[in-house]
């Protein structure tokens, strides 16, 4: 019996128990292993859910086939089966389920299912190792204009980074993923000096024709006004 329904939960990937719950093989996503470089093949286990409880037609079907029995001689058995089950549980003993799990009562009266490890799987991991791509180009829009940029190998030889028919080439490394990429063009702008350079040039040639009109004149308030004399009206 435990072998014909272990058979129909791999097959069907769930299993339900009059009263009790139903058992579910739940498959985890493949994940990436960083530090040995590679992709881990998808994962699965075994997982209790005590809140859907009814089998469906088609496993009293599977059930009675397999047994080589009726339809309705199947589920009486099969209900025979989980009244038992669940006797035991109430009891406080520990149901062993081979090959899936134990399940057994806490303290507060609830069903705890304990996996028996993950299904074994055909499966190997897949090396990722990095890919760089040494002979290539990419274009790419900068402000108004298409430049293409060529990445040659730096085996190659020495080779100086050029501009030419918007074609940009040169010899690259295999970048730092923590430094920031840098682009040839982008180049670090001179900063425009402020207004006040042009006002203290303004200033100080004021300041030189005042000094020079003092000079010339002497340093007395009348060289500051004029001489012309007026004439009042008759």
């Amino acid at each position: 019996m435990n072998n014909v329904l272990v058979s129909y939960l791999l097959q069907h990937k769930s299993i339900s128990i009059p009263g009790l719950g139903s058992m579910y093989i739940e498959r985890i996503p493949a994940q990436t292993d960083f530090v040995n470089r590679r992709i881990l093949p998808p994962d699965y286990h075994f997982r209790f859910d005590k809140y859907f409880d009814a089998p469906d037609k088609d496993f009293f079907t599977y059930l009675a086939k397999q047994q080589n029995i009726a339809d309705y001689e199947a589920i009486k058995w099969y209900n025979e089966w989980a009244y038992e089950l669940r006797s035991k549980l109430r009891d406080g003993n520990i149901v062993e389920w081979e090959g899936i799990g134990t399940l057994k009562k806490d303290i507060s009266g609830e069903i705890v299912f304990e996996s028996a490890g993950r299904i074994p799987g055909l499966q190997e991991p897949t090396p990722a190792n990095r890919v760089i791509h040494t002979h290539t180009q990419h274009t790419m829009l900068v402000g108004d204009q298409e430049v293409t940029r060529k990445i040659s190998n730096i085996d190659s030889g020495p080779t100086t980074a050029t501009e030419e028919n918007n074609v940009v080439s040169g010899d690259e490394q295999a970048p730092n993923p923590n430094e920031p990429y840098h682009y040839p063009w982008e180049e670090e702008k001179p900063k425009k000096k402020g207004w006040w350079f042009f006002a203290l040039i303004i200033a100080a040639l004021a300041l030189g024709m005042i000094f020079f009109r003092v000079y010339k004149s002497g340093f007395v308030t009348s060289a500051a006004g004029n001489h012309q004399p007026i004439n009042a009206a008759p």
